[in-house]
């Protein structure tokens, strides 16, 4: 030991200053070291957050020319289902229009809006797309011949087959003729658009900083997205020629359809992400080639013109009634999948609230009545066709595209089997058909709703459904 200190104390001086020097050297090169790297990060996640080291999406460049069309999600009509309770329920002295909704690709998400233009084929913007597979047919019988055996057609897919349609966002933009004026024009100003969102990551770099600037832009919880642009309008015939489109049949439901097939803006993604494993269209609706709707619908002597639809399912219109909903609410088993009967799972159009529960089933003819404080004045009337007849598909959640196991379907059958001409299935929320003062032409009939109207129930009835 005492040669150890004696060794120490014999170091000279300028050598134990060299070492000390060395030490302090260390320590001031380490805290540097991690001052400039909080700095960049001071300055570097601002920079990331308003200038991603990616291109701008297709969305970001529509919002420069166009407005997002919809109700903010704080002023929705269905925002405070739970804290009202019946508030407006059985009891109050007139129903009301609590909420409109349209769904621009069906099966997608739909869009709340606080007002709506009335056409022949239901609201504007509703149901102009559909997703489609080609299908091959199965069964065939032995002796069928080649063509039968080898013969494919397209069918409309729903979240009956594939869920997560229920996760697609869908939003629409509208023209703005302000912000047109000092922006440039990447898209057309003077046209709407529809664009589809849907999660994807890449695999790899690209997938990590994917991630990245979707936390950064849209916060913790966004993830990277896939987009599809699809023009509001009919393509012209350049337009349909330049990109690839295609007249083809596609089915819906027991009909047969000539529309256009759009599958050249779909990307390889979507599918993969649906669960489809056949190949995947898109189709728009052919103005000039709808469906002529009959069964429950008035005949062309009693509304003056030939109803018609696009792609809805069978009907222009879907009333429902959130008194009804919230009474088959008392009858569902709940569980942690499904902890209330939320009215979005019934896609429907009009949304109303303040008459009592099934009031509705009896409704044959309606009018709906502006409110003192409405921006518009006119009335629409519409004749109430059929029943809703529900299959499974309300069983999805609206925001997870998770399907439960039973519910709503087991307390639709069991208690509102109610309908003779759909034995055994159950049934709510009303079918419609629209009626128009002026008959002259398809494109001259028009009328509007907006949230706030007045339900007038004008004419009550029986109804028996009529299966396609």
């Amino acid at each position: 030991m005492e040669s150890a200190a004696e060794a120490v104390r014999g170091v000279p001086a300028s050598a134990s200053a060299s070492v000390s020097a060395m030490r302090m050297g260390t320590g001031v090169s380490a805290g540097g070291i991690f001052l400039v790297l909080v700095t960049i990060c001071v300055f570097l996640l601002p920079a990331l957050i308003y200038f991603p080291p990616t291109p701008p999406s297709r969305s970001d460049a529509l919002l420069q020319t166009h407005a997002l069309a919809g109700v903010a999600p704080s002023q929705s009509g269905l925002k405070k289902r739970k804290k009202q309770g019946r508030e407006s329920s059985a009891g109050s002295k007139e129903g009301k229009i609590r909420s409109l909704w349209v769904y621009p690709v069906k099966s997608c998400k739909g869009i709340e809006v606080a007002q709506a233009k009335v056409l022949p084929s239901g609201l504007e913007f509703d149901r102009l797309y559909t997703l489609a597979q080609l299908k091959s047919p199965f069964p065939v019988s032995l002796d069928a011949s080649t063509e039968e055996k080898t013969r494919h057609e397209w069918a409309f897919v729903t979240q009956r087959q594939y869920p997560r349609l229920a996760t697609v966002q869908v939003d629409l933009y509208l023209p703005d003729i302000v912000k047109s004026k000092f922006t440039g024009q990447i898209f057309n100003p003077a046209e709407a658009f529809i664009v589809l969102r849907f999660p994807w990551q890449e695999r790899g770099w690209q997938g990590k900083l994917d991630w990245l600037v979707a936390k950064l832009g849209r916060g913790r919880h966004a993830l990277p997205e896939k987009e599809i642009v699809l023009p509001v309008a009919f393509p012209t015939g350049a337009e349909i020629a330049e990109n690839g489109y295609k007249y083809e049949e596609v089915r819906i439901w027991k009909d047969t359809v000539t529309a256009l097939n759009m599958e050249a803006e779909l990307p390889k993604e979507l599918p993969q992400y649906l669960g489809v494993s056949n190949k995947l269209g898109i189709f728009r609706v052919d103005p000039a080639r709808l469906r002529q709707v009959y069964r429950c619908a008035p005949t062309k002597a009693e509304a003056g013109y030939q109803p018609v639809t696009g792609f809805q399912d069978a009907y222009p219109l879907h009333l429902l009634n959130l008194s009804s909903v919230r009474d088959l609410e008392t009858k569902i088993e709940k569980d942690e999948e499904l902890t209330f009967l939320d009215p979005r799972r019934f896609r429907a159009n009009i949304i109303v609230d303040g008459v009592d529960a099934y009031d509705e089933d009896t409704w044959k003819t309606v009018k709906f009545k502006p409110a003192p404080s409405a921006t518009r004045r006119e009335e629409t009337t519409c004749h109430v066709s059929c029943r809703t007849v529900r299959c499974k598909m309300p069983n999805v959640d609206p925001d997870s595209g998770l399907r439960h196991p039973v519910e709503p379907d087991k307390s639709l059958r069991k208690h509102r089997d109610v309908d003779e001409g759909a034995k055994h299935n159950g049934c709510l929320g009303m079918q419609l058909t629209p009626l128009f003062d002026k008959v002259d032409s398809l494109d001259s009939m028009e009328s509007w709703l907006e949230v706030g109207m007045s339900v007038d129930v004008v004419e009550r009835g029986q109804h028996k459904y009529i299966a396609q």
